[in-house]
């Protein structure tokens, strides 16, 4: 059964910092794309980024361009996404999600990460 489970959200100050993780079981992580996804309260979802499976590449969504930064460990069969200079409209759901057959075919439950002051 493919699990993913999110973690490392919480409550942080505009500009502060937080690391999401997300385990992976049930299939081999390190043959597969992997993505972060998020869906602000009372919003749709807007996909983040995307690293490929060796991580020889990414991509990301302008809205978080040259502030979050996501990377894979396949040894770990963990997928991170490190957020700086967080604003409050990161606020946000977070779901890490498997990548297969052009879209997103399993999801975490996600973790919650709220911007506030």
């Amino acid at each position: 059964e493919v699990q993913l489970v999110e973690s490392g959200g919480g409550l942080v100050q505009p500009g502060g910092s937080l690391r999401l993780s997300c385990a992976a079981s049930g299939f081999t992580f390190s043959s597969y794309t992997m993505t972060w996804v998020r869906q602000a309260p009372g919003k749709g979802l807007e996909w983040v980024s995307a690293i490929n499976r060796d991580s020889g590449a990414s991509t990301y969504a302008d809205s978080v361009k040259g502030r979050f930064t996501i990377s894979r460990d396949n040894a770990k069969n963990t997928l991170y996404l490190q957020l700086n200079s967080l604003k409050p409209e990161d606020t946000a759901v977070y779901y890490c999600t498997k990548w297969a057959n052009g879209a997103s075919n399993a999801w975490g439950q996600g973790t919650l990460v709220t911007v506030t002051s």
